[in-house]
């Protein structure tokens, strides 16, 4: 039998970027929310004699892949489970601020429960040492960021709102863009990054800031003429992703998801890949046999 788990993308609808720590990350505050874009994760038993290695395959992702990171990790911390294939379908942009290869990861552990109890404590400690995004999409939805992101509380639903997402050409590495952020003295101090947590926490859509933006617009300038476009397409407020270079754009109100439909169609003439996008709930990603 097969298993088959959605891996839903993240967008940051916040990001309040902090001091620099000594572990060379920075403190963030952060909203994360999975979105229906998603990868799809399948993994079946490999036949043949127990102990030989799993195999992860992703056509479009060439080279060591956080998957294979993290079933090395689960059975390094006492996961039994038989010799996998995991077969990787692509649809969250690569390098493009959306948590895609953090979003495989934890679809994965999701289905390694379905295949093989695993320690307890073992999925969310692994996930954190696998990247700073993976803990929030163990379990998708509305999740606040600390730390460097990887300490996560799980929030109530925001009033309906919903995305149109318009990915880049390019990518952008994260450690660059942080490096960017920094050069440019874009970091918060201690008490200012407490002021905003104190806002996020006290619940309702937070203040729709992400302070990596002008980072990935200084490296990227012509993120510019997507942001200007989202807007142009009706959309209430765009912003990048993460550390970009995606850009996505805000529908509010009872028909966001009609509005958000519309913006694409309109968007992926210029934007191949312009697509909408909905919140999901942990049910979105549940692994399911076929």
């Amino acid at each position: 039998m097969t298993l088959v788990a959605l891996a839903p993308g993240k967008v940051n609808l916040c990001l309040f970027l902090g001091p620099l720590r000594e572990d060379g990350r920075h403190e963030v505050v952060t909203l994360l929310e999975s979105v229906s874009l998603a990868d799809v994760v399948a993994v079946e038993e490999l036949p043949g004699r127990p102990g030989q290695s799993d195999q992860v395959e992703c056509a479009t992702v060439p080279g060591l892949n956080i998957v294979s990171q993290t079933l090395d990790g689960l059975r390094a911390r006492g996961w039994d489970g038989p010799p996998l294939r995991v077969v990787i379908e692509k649809r969250i942009p690569v390098a493009a601020g959306m948590g895609g290869g953090s979003a495989d990861a934890a679809a994965m552990l999701r289905l390694a429960r379905s295949v093989a109890p695993v320690p307890d404590g073992v999925a969310a400690e692994l996930a954190a040492a696998l990247g700073a995004d993976v803990p929030s999409q163990l379990s998708p939805g509305l999740w606040l960021g600390t730390g460097a992101g990887e300490v996560v509380e799980r929030r109530a639903p925001l009033a309906e709102h919903a995305f149109v997402i318009v990915p880049a050409a390019f990518g952008l590495s994260t450690l660059d863009v942080y490096r960017e952020a920094d050069r440019l003295a874009l970091p918060r101090d201690a008490s200012d990054l407490a002021r905003q947590l104190g806002a996020v926490r006290a619940g309702g859509m937070p203040e729709l800031v992400n302070d990596l933006e002008a980072a990935a617009l200084s490296l990227r300038p012509q993120i510019g003429r997507t942001l200007e476009a989202v807007r142009d397409s009706g959309a209430e407020h765009a912003m990048v992703s993460g550390s970009g270079p995606t850009v996505f754009g805000l529908f509010f109100g009872a028909d966001a998801e009609t509005q958000a439909e519309k913006a694409a169609a309109r968007l992926a003439a210029r934007y191949p890949g312009a697509s909408s996008a909905a919140p999901v709930s942990e049910d979105f990603g549940a692994p399911r046999g076929s």
